[in-house]
């Protein structure tokens, strides 16, 4: 009896060590998902979500959901791209497509991310004007500077230490302000999964579902994927990779979900039932400070300057990986090419900052350009994902080649209604 007390005492310590190390191995792999993700909690989506919640109410949180769901698929599928050929979505468009074609298609995607740049280093000046009371424009400078430095003198992995922190801080945030208001769960469960579109609310529809499916964080997660340089390796460790990637993807952007949710949460719950339109951050702040307290509004600036310093260093990622796949390179801060990727987004969001009149507005546009580009990018990702040539026996499924056409055909699909919408 002892021996056999004896023996299953050995086999539960190797269950659960088993057990135990999984775990450990599996949270190896976290992290180029919640580089992504805090590009779709940005500040750009404050601002499309603030503007939702304040003017719609509930009814918008349905677009979050499809959002999200459309933003796993697609970026699980980006993921593989990397691991499997070891290049980034620009070094692959680059290689395998004729040169024309895949000039026009990356510096579309240039654009879009001069476009998010935009959005994310205006967010932090807002945040310090709301905190210090420095002027825009000086903010929008000190923000692109300290990014820029905080780019130069860090690795991939230090980079990911901040970002995760920062995540933390901003969800942590929310979750504190939601305590100090009274939602209507019952209606938010339904309009999670219920579609509406009342009038009006088309070109908001359109900003958070660019503000959520962003054409930059497909070109960042492929690159962020690549530098593992997982191919080079046996097949026996990219298979492992391909599995625990999706559990990063997935884990990842949920957390994205409840952060963008809880925005519209929030807004609908103090802005909408007081019949207040948010039409500026600075206006959601002030707004915050007699129906929540100081603390909230402290608390919502911080969150907002976290986001908008986080965001603005993976748009930078972005964009350097975009330029540098130009010339067949990954991204390397180091390297002439990818500085000048990140120069040319930071540089040209600041004349654009320095221009526009309403930023709150220019927030709001900026994700809407996003959802324009965005077809282009997910048809470019399907058609080099969907090849054996590129990507070998881990080449789409029929299935999973029809369904990613049918994101990118309805994402189409929504951007011309946009422009129906905006034309008249």
């Amino acid at each position: 009896m002892k021996n056999i007390f004896k023996q299953l005492r050995k086999e539960y310590q190797t269950i659960h060590l088993g057990q135990k190390s999984k775990a450990i191995e599996l949270l190896r792999y976290i992290g180029p998902g919640l580089l992504v993700t805090v590009g779709f909690i940005d500040p750009g989506n404050w601002a499309s979500n603030f503007a939702a919640g304040s003017e719609f109410g509930y009814a918008l949180l349905w677009i979050v959901t499809l959002s999200t769901i459309m933003l796993i698929i697609l970026q699980h599928n980006v993921a593989h791209l990397g691991i499997v050929t070891g290049l980034c979505l620009s070094e692959a468009a680059n290689k395998y497509l004729p040169y024309t074609a895949s000039r026009f298609i990356l510096w579309s995607a240039i654009g879009a991310s001069i476009s998010t740049s935009l959005a994310e280093i205006l967010g932090g000046a807002i945040a310090l004007n709301m905190l210090f009371d420095v002027p825009i424009k000086i903010g929008a400078i000190l923000t692109a500077i300290f990014v820029f430095v905080l780019m130069f003198s860090n690795t991939y992995k230090k980079v990911e230490r901040y970002v995760i922190a920062f995540v933390s801080i901003i969800g942590l945030s929310f979750i504190y302000e939601l305590f100090l208001v009274d939602i209507d769960w019952p209606l938010a469960m339904e309009s999670w999964v219920k579609p509406s579109v009342p009038e009006g609310s088309m070109l908001i529809i359109m900003s958070v579902l660019g503000a959520v499916v962003m054409p930059h964080n497909l070109f960042l997660h492929s690159e962020i994927i690549q530098s593992r340089q997982w191919h080079l390796k046996d097949e026996k460790v990219m298979e492992k990779q391909l599995k625990y990637e999706f559990f990063d993807t997935f884990f990842s952007m949920l957390i994205g979900w409840a952060i963008n949710s809880a925005m519209i949460l929030l807004a609908a719950a103090t802005f909408f039932r007081q019949g207040i339109v948010v039409d500026d951050l600075s206006q959601a702040h002030s707004l915050l400070q007699p129906l929540l307290g100081e603390n909230a509004v402290i608390i919502f600036a911080v969150a907002l300057l976290f986001s908008g310093i986080s965001s603005t260093m993976t748009s930078g990622i972005a964009a350097g990986s975009i330029f540098a796949g130009m010339f067949d390179e990954p991204y390397n801060i180091g390297d002439i090419h990818s500085k000048i990727g990140v120069l040319i987004s930071f540089g040209i969001a600041l004349i654009i900052i320095f221009l526009i009149g309403n930023p709150f507005k220019g927030l709001i546009i900026s994700q809407a350009i996003l959802s324009i580009q965005l077809p282009i990018t997910v048809f470019l990702q399907v058609h080099l994902t969907s090849s054996k040539k590129v990507m070998g026996k881990y080449a789409n499924t029929p299935f999973t080649k029809t369904l990613l056409y049918l994101i990118a055909s309805g994402v189409t699909v929504l951007n011309i209604l946009l422009l129906i919408s905006l034309i008249f």
